[in-house]
């Protein structure tokens, strides 16, 4: 029954000390994990797994947004002033010149700080509201209506990580797009609280669920599905037998174009988000004059198609590579909802 594979079996194989070890889960649904993981054997799904899950989102998000703040000072000031910021590689130029090599790190501090929080919150509560969804579909439900599930979840997460990460895009675009404004968090921060109130550093609360909500529903949802498929129609062996190499670079491809899609369907929000944290007293209607219809859908697309589609790539390596090391199966690959013995076995998909 094995199939055909574009890829050399040695991939593919598995290795040591991978699988299940009373053999059961032939339908691959989740990795092997470490025989004595280095925090110490953790039980699926219990509190300590779900705050696991919510250092590894931390990571995972906190370190790819903040190595990737060059584009996002781009992409924001191409979205805020294009008559200055014509093309990416005007912008470059611009930024290099003006202000200096430093210039493209303008904003690390809240970047890095923002998107740990909202990454944390983000897996972690995807964990719980994915297992809390499953629980009360019931497994026949669970599997037949798992992308739901999957939509569901991921969007009950980004709900509560936005109000984690809204305060620290807020002084993020300034820092970023307004030069003289702040040097960084430190002083961002507080000086957006005196001019405006703590309500200032969440003005853009509405758009920024507008755009990470859709951002977000289509990165697991999607992402879970294409591994699924890859392990489906791509690799001839289950998912257990499957080495951890070839386990994260299924990671890394199936999260790239995912990113793909989620840059495209969050992007007029993203404008609209950089707009209103821009310009002080600005409203939607405000936005959408000043940029225009196609321009909210296009301006700044093509550099956050390029930067969403591999920071979400990566961010599914760190955050798989982080739950391997810890003793968990990685993610997707399976229905959301199996067996509950298999569950407390570590055989279920995370």
């Amino acid at each position: 029954m094995a199939r055909q594979s574009l890829l050399p079996s040695f991939l593919y194989a598995p290795s040591s000390g991978a699988g299940v070890p009373d053999g059961r889960g032939a339908s691959g649904v989740v990795a092997g994990s470490p025989s004595e993981p280095p925090f110490g054997k953790i039980e699926m799904f219990s509190p300590a797994y779900y705050a696991a899950c919510g250092v590894g989102g931390a990571a995972a998000c906190g370190l790819t947004h903040a190595a990737v703040t060059p584009l996002d000072v781009i992409k924001c000031n191409i979205q805020i002033d294009p008559a200055k910021y014509k093309s990416i590689s005007s912008a470059f130029g611009i930024v290099l010149k003006e202000q200096g090599f430093r210039g493209f790190y303008r904003g690390w501090a809240p970047t890095f700080l923002g998107y740990s929080a909202q990454g944390a919150f983000k897996y972690g509560l995807y964990e719980v509201f994915k297992k809390q969804y499953s629980d009360m579909a019931g497994p026949e439900y669970a599997a037949q209506y798992k992308t739901l599930i999957y939509l569901a979840g991921s969007a009950s997460a980004e709900v509560i990580a936005d109000v984690a990460l809204c305060p620290m895009e807020a002084v993020k675009v300034r820092v970023q797009t307004q030069p003289g404004y702040a040097k960084g968090l430190r002083d961002g921060f507080p000086k957006i609280v005196r001019s405006e109130g703590y309500a200032g550093l969440f003005r853009g609360m509405v758009p920024l669920w507008g755009r990470q909500i859709p951002y977000t529903m289509m990165k697991f949802a999607t992402y879970e599905n294409i591994v699924e498929m890859a392990y489906k129609h791509l690799i001839p062996t289950p998912k257990d037998q499957t080495s951890k190499p070839v386990q994260l670079g299924v990671s890394f491809g199936s999260g790239y174009v995912a990113g793909v899609f989620c840059a495209a369907i969050s992007h007029p929000a993203d404008n609209l988000v950089s707009f209103l944290n821009n310009a002080k007293g600005a409203t939607v209607a405000d936005a959408v004059k000043n940029l225009g219809v196609w321009g909210l859908f296009t301006r700044g697309l093509p550099l956050r198609i390029l930067m969403i589609g591999t920071l979400t790539g990566t961010q599914w390596v760190i955050y798989d590579a982080f739950k391997v090391m810890a003793g968990f199966p990685t993610t997707g690959g399976a229905p959301a909802a199996v067996r509950k013995e298999e569950l407390t076995e570590g055989q279920a998909s995370a």
